[in-house]
């Protein structure tokens, strides 16, 4: 008798808008049916916060099929964000689901979150004090000083980070000011599996379908109550929040319910910032070698994928 296969740990990656829970969901049917349990271990940053349900696309409890999720509603919207707190405990989730003999499937499309866990990936020390001045910097000038400062002391990351992401601007200049090198918004120059054997699903769907996929999703968010939740999550902080108040769409319903935007500029800068974001998405996990990429319109096999699993 053929010894039992040992668990294998998954990850589903794509832009916004390309059905990696559904995937995710039926991956983990398939493989239950072939006698091996699996369970999902959330990869997108704005999904860890509790009452950030609307504007994440975030599954509901009776929508898991009964399957185990992890590291979703982990965070109160006052919390931040980073990654360095995040990669420890997605990776411990995982070693206790392997520890119980199941396959874990992370999902998710934050890019930098989802490299520090599929990856060899070390973080630079921190300095809370130095942070600490830089952030004040930010608040009172803005990211062009801060951008100009790290442009001049590291231009290859300067060129990365997103020119209008104050907090990766802060975290690069703090790490630089301890003497160390950036790991900037990139992968590791020669990146390495943590976990052996594991299988990266990657979704896409042609440009034009995918605007247009993303922008009916920002109006079916409004439609769905996006600003009742809001007005929901300022009763618990939101504004107060380092990370979550900043996230696309919150942060333009926020500026709808204080009269800086009307609903229509509500809805079309968020659409315009997710299909910014989503483009940074596809170009990131695009830089993936071990991604096996598939229309997410089309008919995709789990069952073979799932099988596949078995005879690696």
């Amino acid at each position: 008798m053929a010894a039992a296969a040992a668990p294998r740990l998954w990850a589903i990656v794509g832009a916004t808008g390309t059905g990696k829970s559904a995937l995710s969901l039926d991956l983990a049917a398939a493989l239950a049916s072939r006698g091996r349990a699996a369970e999902i271990v959330n990869a997108d940053a704005m999904q860890l916060y509790r009452g950030m349900d609307i504007g994440t696309a975030k599954l509901a409890v009776h929508e898991r099929r009964g399957v185990p999720h992890h590291l979703f509603d982990a965070l109160d919207v006052t919390d931040e964000a980073a990654v360095a707190w995040y990669q420890p405990r997605a990776r411990d989730e995982i070693a206790q689901i392997h520890a119980r003999g199941a396959d874990a499937i992370l999902v998710g499309g934050s890019g930098l979150y989802v490299s520090s866990v599929l990856y060899d990936f070390r973080f630079p020390p921190r300095d809370p004090e130095l942070r600490a001045r830089l952030e004040t910097e930010l608040e009172q000038h803005g990211a062009g000083p801060l951008l100009a400062r790290l442009q001049e002391q590291d231009p290859e990351t300067a060129a990365r980070v997103d020119p209008k992401n104050g907090r990766r601007i802060v975290r690069a200049l703090e790490v630089l000011a301890q003497g160390e090198r950036t790991h900037g918004a990139a992968l590791p120059e020669r990146p390495v599996l943590w976990r052996p054997g594991t299988r990266v699903l990657a979704l896409g769907v042609e440009r034009a379908t995918l605007v247009e996929r993303l922008d009916r999703r920002v109006q079916h968010m409004w439609a769905q109550g996006m600003l009742a939740e809001v007005e929901h999550l300022r009763a618990d902080g939101l504004e107060q929040g380092t990370t979550a108040r900043r996230a696309i769409g919150y942060a333009q319903a926020l500026a709808q319910l204080e009269g800086v935007l009307t609903q229509d500029q509500a809805i079309a800068e968020t659409q315009a910032l997710t299909r910014r974001y989503a483009r940074r998405q596809v170009s990131w996990f695009r830089r993936y070698a071990e991604a096996e990429w598939f229309d997410a319109l089309g008919a995709i096999d789990v069952d073979r994928i799932a099988a596949g699993s078995a005879d690696d």
